[in-house]
């Protein structure tokens, strides 16, 4: 056989011989990745034919070195038909449907594998008409083959359309077991069960295909029942269908019954060696993962990831180096699981030295390194490595919009933004996360009203981002339209879109609102609780705050620091002293919370406010960890409020110690010291406030008129109407002074 597979790629002879074993070479080692091995081959070879290009160049496109392989492909003294299929079908493996349509034209000859190819590339990449172009364009010869009508049905299936590709199946002129499969998968891989038991039970032929995806589509619907009858039913199942079932057991974490039926298994490959270790791991019994993992009689690059995955999981770091440092060749894989781990953990010095010996790196590696330098708020190094990549992905540029946006460098965010070819949703929450997160609100309405005017659908991220913008500028009519649209969008239920509903309401003054939205909720969290609260709080009404406290607690929610902050701060501003030392003490002795910064200042605040300054103090002598500027801002205005001039020169040295920029700090403490007669000390006050704001932001103001929010900066006149404003302004103090005037010679 191996004579005549030699003459036919180029006659006889030692030299032929040569040639064709050399061609084995390049393909065995293109499927075991040792790409660069099989390149040298290929440049040394000093004859080569057809099927050394076309091996050369499907071994490259396989490895992800696809350019590579057009490159060579281009270079070729002829071509024939199994060039332009090798070719073709490297583009589709990589998902390049331009490409792979600008070859397909190009072509002078083409089979019925050139058009199955060009139709899989388009259903594959989701252009299910120019797919169904193409079909209607099919040669009559080819048009009664099966091919092309089942790369049809999958591509419909694989988008959801299954009333589609039913059709499809249905006219179909012949029809094969790899139709009846394509539909049974559609069915089964798009949850619909019962369509696909039916389907399955109307087949005339089956295999062992069939049955493992109807198989898988009960493990995937969670119905273990139905996929084990399903399972004992079958004559004699494959390894495919017993691994189908362990899996479907570890899945719903019953890993003891996955153990047994792998002890079962009569026979056993690699693969389900593999689940079974997976299967450990996902619960974290690292110890017997790694027993089965020594007891293995073959271990494949899966095996070694999956145990290294393990250690990472675990946080065991030392041992999943120790792993990766065993392994008997190179993983990208295994080397990108080690990497990630050290990334979870912001060692990024370790994380740099496993990404520096990665040769060849795809993807994954590079975004995993990237997102490690942009959590740790190292841009400039993320930025680097993102110029230097080949081949970026929508992950990779949503990854440094992130990473800007945590890092508060928003022109960058926006700028990365714009320059992407193409986004998706988590562009544009990244985006629009950032500008909230950085207190630049109305960055967030504009760019979500353009979101929306490009056709894209928000979520209950994009929702909660939004509405917290809405909130932080109390605008009140755009925060209602805002609960329409999660209205009809259909989350309704859900508890991000709610909560955040919650926190608008209130922080807009509409309490009641907010109540019908928390009485909506199901299931409220400890955040909806917490958003209730804590708008109580906002809005003066203390007992209602010790209200929902007492009924949280009751439905078994258990509170958190958020939650005693909210109720501490209702105390306060309703003057409950005695509830709020309790909900404190409670806090610590019953729930095991340690206060932070913000529950002492709720107490200073508590005790200031009815006078008791000497007990605030104490509270703040008393704190185990710093005072911040709360602590210290809430003695001040305790001290403004009841005159002692004493103890608030000596929080205001504090508070500016903090917060030196901040104008009403010096404003407050000048007051303070005017009250008290001392005229000399209030102009150093007034002296040392200029001094240190020669760089003062100017204050702003907004105002929400027919859904449109409009914010001014003071001596700012860029306002399209900043005339008429400054006119209406001029008005109205002349009223005002005219007023004032008649009552003091009425008086």
């Amino acid at each position: 056989m191996n004579q005549r597979l030699i003459r036919s790629v180029g006659g006889g002879g030692a030299s032929h011989r040569h040639v064709f074993n050399q061609n084995q070479k390049i393909t065995q080692l293109g499927k075991s990745g040792r790409i660069d091995e099989a390149l040298q081959i290929f440049s040394r070879m000093p004859r080569k034919n057809s099927f050394t290009y076309n091996s050369m160049i499907s071994a490259l496109s396989k490895n992800g070195r696809i350019t590579e392989a057009r490159h060579l492909f281009d270079k070729m003294p002829s071509r024939n038909l199994v060039s332009w299929n090798t070719m073709l079908a490297g583009y589709l493996h990589h998902h390049k449907t331009g490409q792979a349509y600008s070859l397909f034209t190009e072509m002078t000859r083409r089979d019925l594998f050139s058009w199955t190819l060009m139709i899989t590339c388009f259903t594959r990449s989701g252009q299910l008409q120019k797919a169904k172009e193409l079909f209607d364009s099919l040669p009559p010869d080819y048009k009664r083959d099966p091919s092309c009508w089942n790369a049809m049905i999958a591509g419909y299936a694989r988008k959801g359309r299954l009333d589609e590709a039913r059709r499809f199946f249905d006219g179909m002129p012949l029809k094969n077991l790899v139709s009846w499969n394509s539909m049974l998968a559609g069915y089964t891989q798009n949850g619909e069960t019962n369509l696909g038991l039916q389907f399955f039970d109307e087949m005339k032929e089956r295999d062992e295909v069939s049955r493992n995806l109807m198989l898988d589509g009960f493990v995937k619907a969670g119905d273990l029942d139905s996929a084990w009858d399903l399972f004992r039913n079958i004559p004699e199942p494959n390894v495919v269908c017993w691994v189908t079932m362990l899996c479907g057991f570890a899945r719903m974490g019953k890993i003891p019954e996955a153990r047994r039926l792998f002890d079962q298994m009569p026979v056993r490959n690699v693969v389900s060696w593999n689940a079974m270790i997976s299967a450990y791991v996902q619960v974290c019994q690292i110890d017997e993962a790694k027993k089965l993992f020594d007891e293995m009689p073959e271990l494949d690059c899966v095996s070694w990831t999956t145990m290294i995955n393990g250690y990472v999981r675990v946080g065991k770091l030392d041992k999943a180096r120790e792993l990766l440092d065993r392994m008997p060749f190179e993983d990208i894989k295994a080397q990108t699981a080690l990497l990630s781990g050290y990334v979870q953990n912001n060692i990024m010095e370790e994380a740099t030295k496993i990404f520096s010996k990665i040769g060849t790196r795809d993807v994954v590696c590079w975004n995993t390194m990237i997102a490690g330098y942009a959590q740790t708020g190292r841009m400039d190094e993320a930025f680097s490595l993102f110029k230097k990549m080949f081949s970026k992905d929508i992950v990779t540029w949503n990854t440094m919009i992130a990473g800007y946006a945590q890092a508060g460098q928003m022109n960058n965010a926006l700028k990365t933004f714009e320059e992407m070819g193409e986004r998706n949703l988590v562009s544009w929450n990244s985006l629009l996360n950032g500008f909230m997160v950085n207190g630049l609100h109305f960055d967030v309405l504009n760019n979500f009203s353009l979101m929306r005017s490009k056709g894209i659908k928000p979520d209950q991220s994009t929702f909660a981002c939004v509405l917290s913008s809405c909130a932080s500028v109390a605008a009140l009519q755009l925060g209602n339209q805002l609960h329409h649209l999660v209205l009809k969008h259909g989350y309704a239920d859900n508890l991000f879109a709610s909560n955040a509903l919650i926190t608008m309401y209130a922080k807009c003054g509409r309490i009641l609102e907010a109540e019908l939205v928390f009485s909506a909720i199901h299931h409220p969290d400890v955040v909806s609780w917490n958003s209730l609260i804590c708008g109580y709080a906002l809005n003066g009404h203390g007992k209602e705050a010790i209200e929902a406290f007492e009924m949280m607690t009751l439905k078994g929610v258990s509170p958190d620091q958020v939650t005693f902050i909210g109720i501490l701060s209702s105390c306060s501003h309703s003057g409950f002293v005695d509830q709020g030392l309790k909900f404190f003490r409670c806090m610590t002795e019953v729930y095991g919370i340690q206060p932070l910064a913000e529950h002492y200042a709720c107490m200073v605040d508590l005790h200031g406010r009815v006078g008791r300054l000497d007990e605030a103090f104490n509270v703040v002598k008393g704190m185990k960890i710093k005072a911040n500027a709360g602590v210290w801002g809430a003695i001040l205005g305790a001290c403004r409020t009841h005159g002692n001039l004493g103890l608030g020169k000596l929080a205001a040295q504090r508070l500016l110690e903090f917060e030196p920029k901040k104008t009403s700090n010096y404003v407050l403490l000048s007051n303070m010291v005017a009250e008290a007669g001392r005229w000399d000390e209030v102009h150093d006050i007034r002296a040392l406030m200029k001094e240190s704001h020669s760089e003062k932001q100017p204050g702003c103001s907004w105002i929400e008129v027919r859904n449109e929010v409009h914010s001014f900066l003071s001596d700012d006149l860029t306002h399209e109407r900043a005339g008429d404003v400054l006119d209406t302004m001029i008005t109205l103090t002349a009223q005002v002074r005219n007023m004032v005037l008649s009552t003091k010679t009425f008086t």
